[in-house]
């Protein structure tokens, strides 16, 4: 059995384990030498580990560790993957964890390796004997990026007990509710020609202005149909992103991409909103004589929403004296709801600073946290 090291000691260890997932090839990683010091220190705490890795990937795993049996229990649940980062605009190294203005600095202190060190600080100081109803601790991967972690363990057969708590940074506030997101790519294939003629080819940018048109239009249907005023944007929202057509002003545009992102409300759902586009924008590119292709830039993330008289908002809103709130930002939430599970968003540090150069964890939150998720395990576990 390996001595646990100090709760620093276990957030510098867990920082300087660079771990960047990105749908860019250049800048993506693998996560699985966090998973396994994670692994090593829940075994010293006599946890079961299971490692699973990624059959596509074989540097990206899952871990689930798992102390107790039974029905019931709690999952804590963490994503141990970051986003890329630029050094040089940080002002201490990014990969070591530094402390200074009363907090901890380094990429992924905050969101949210910096969870697992505080869930390892609260268990150590606890009676694990004395668990009745099992403890399972989840550490995902590429949460940043194609969420293929949460994906992978939703189609697998883990125990599903009563609650899980993702332990995102919401200042410790449990959240209950978010939006879903999804991210397209429309690509429109003409026929380039000169263009002292437009009847020698079929321009992909003049359909695709329509098509933009289209999606604005449908952009304040939503806004209507969809309203929940405790969201801070009350309503889905439709970012058009990315758009590229053509290469030079005297061809006709051959082809033509737009990338978009949509956040839906909840009684909103992926298949259902991709349907209503593709038949807004078929007739448009058709009466064109296009060649429209229609793809998800990376798997979308359906909304998330638990109801407010749940037993898990009411036990999370009295250990924290905070009334659960409802974030704009997507998780892997939605992913262990459908497993059947009551799910809540909380944990410490702040969603403002990831993401971001001199991203940190506050150490007022540290001790808070560490006392929020001992009385959470003992309520569901002991």
């Amino acid at each position: 059995m390996h001595e646990l090291p100090t709760f620093e000691q276990q957030l510098s260890r867990l920082i300087s384990l660079a771990s960047v997932s990105s749908a860019t090839p250049a800048w993506d990683m693998g996560n699985l030498a966090v998973i396994e010091q994670l692994a090593e220190w829940f075994t010293s705490l006599h946890f079961s580990c299971e490692i699973l890795v990624d059959p596509q990937q074989s540097n990206k795993a899952n871990l689930i560790a798992t102390i107790g049996r039974g029905e019931g229990g709690l999952v804590l649940s963490g994503h141990t993957d970051t986003v890329p980062f630029d050094e040089q605009l940080w002002h201490s190294d990014p990969l070591k964890v530094c402390q200074r203005d009363q907090a901890f600095y380094g990429i992924g202190t905050a969101d949210m390796k910096g969870f697992f060190a505080v869930i390892i600080e609260a268990l150590r100081h606890m009676d694990l004997n004395a668990i009745k109803q099992p403890l399972i601790i989840v550490a995902t991967a590429d949460e940043e990026s194609s969420m293929s972690g949460a994906r992978r363990l939703a189609a697998s057969s883990l125990h599903a007990p009563r609650a899980a708590i993702i332990g995102e940074p919401t200042g410790l506030r449990p959240i209950r509710a978010h939006k879903g997101i999804m991210m397209e790519t429309i690509r429109i294939t003409g026929r380039s020609g000169h263009s002292s003629n437009p009847a020698l080819g079929i321009n992909a940018l003049d359909a695709m202005t329509e098509v933009i048109q289209a999606l604005m239009h449908y952009r304040q249907e939503l806004a209507i149909r969809y309203r929940d005023a405790l969201f801070e944007v009350d309503h889905p929202t439709i970012n058009l992103g990315h758009i590229h057509g053509g290469d030079n002003p005297n061809r006709i545009c051959g082809q033509c991409e737009l990338q978009f992102d949509v956040r839906m409300m909840p009684g909103m759902a992926i298949d259902h909103v991709r349907q209503e586009i593709l038949s807004l924008i078929t007739p448009i590119v058709v009466k064109h004589r296009g060649i429209l292709s229609f793809e998800a830039l990376v798997p979308g993330v359906e909304p998330f929403l638990l109801d407010a008289d749940c037993e898990l908002v009411a036990a999370a809103e009295k250990m924290t004296g905070q009334s659960a709130g409802i974030v704009g930002f997507a998780t892997e939430a939605p992913f262990f709801q459908a497993m059947g599970i009551d799910t809540i968003v909380m944990g410490p540090g702040s969603i403002d600073v990831a993401h971001q150069p001199d991203e940190h964890l506050p150490l007022e939150h540290i001790k808070p946290a560490i006392n929020i998720l001992q009385q959470m395990v003992s309520h569901y576990c002991l």
